[in-house]
């Protein structure tokens, strides 16, 4: 996909899907700025931004702005996990998870998508997950943010139709990246992981996907290619919701 000319913010690009999908923006061509907790070594232009602090968003999406000199494409790819169970619920934790999840993207959208429906481009790309659709124990902060964030979604595609902006999602399912850690185990290396996932074909192509097969698929939607797809989600989760 050509890239040339456009300006791109991605946050969480400091690691994992984030940082593959600024290095795919950047080789198109375009001009990045990553917003993360983090320094991020994926792109020359990064801006460190607690996005689970809603009042440091929106200065921090209008100084990715000014360097760039505008927006034509928004990923929202960071995300967290704080696994809890709902009956002893980690209320901070819920809050937190919602606030990088969910509230930080929306706020981003509310903020560049302006600018792009008054320049009559614009695409907007937001990572979501499986966990939008499908659930499992003590993920219950993390299954609301998903699924909240694909309803803004949707909500915004409408919204926006008609500006040239088109706003989509990429849901994927296992990725190899550090959040399939958990408690110091990396789940895809688990035995459970193994038995039900690879030997017992309960993911279909029996791995975990990487970080780079994401980002092709959000590029796409991201770029002028895409001129006629918004307000959908896009799976990449290895047929993992296509059997039960």
């Amino acid at each position: 996909m050509d890239f040339r000319g456009r300006r791109a913010v991605v946050t969480g690009g400091a690691n994992g899907i984030g940082a593959a999908t600024a290095r795919r923006l950047q080789d198109g061509g375009a001009d990045v700025v990553v917003l993360d907790v983090e320094q991020a070594t994926s792109s020359p232009s990064s801006i460190t931004v607690d996005l689970s602090d809603p009042a440091a968003v929106l200065p921090a999406a209008g100084a990715a702005m000014d360097r760039l000199g505008g927006v034509d494409v928004l990923v929202n790819c960071a995300g967290i996990s704080i696994p809890s169970r709902v009956t002893d619920l980690d209320l901070d934790g819920y809050h937190r998870t919602l606030a990088v999840n969910l509230h930080a993207p929306v706020l981003l959208m509310r903020k560049l998508c302006s600018f792009m429906a008054a320049q009559g481009y614009g695409r907007v790309v937001n990572v979501t997950s499986v966990h939008a659709q499908l659930s499992e124990p003590s993920s219950l902060a993390y299954d609301v943010s998903k699924a909240g964030l694909q309803a803004a979604t949707r909500t915004t595609a409408i919204e926006l139709a008609s500006s040239g902006v088109l706003v989509n999602a990429v849901a994927p399912g296992f990725v190899a990246t550090r959040m399939s850690v958990v408690d110091g185990v990396d789940e895809l290396e688990s035995g459970w992981f193994r038995t039900i996932y690879v030997d017992n074909e309960r993911l279909p192509l029996r791995r975990a996907a990487r970080s780079q097969e994401v980002a092709e698929t959000i590029a796409w939607l991201a770029s002028a290619a895409n001129s006629y797809v918004t307000g959908q989600v896009l799976t990449v989760d290895g047929g993992l919701s296509a059997r039960f």
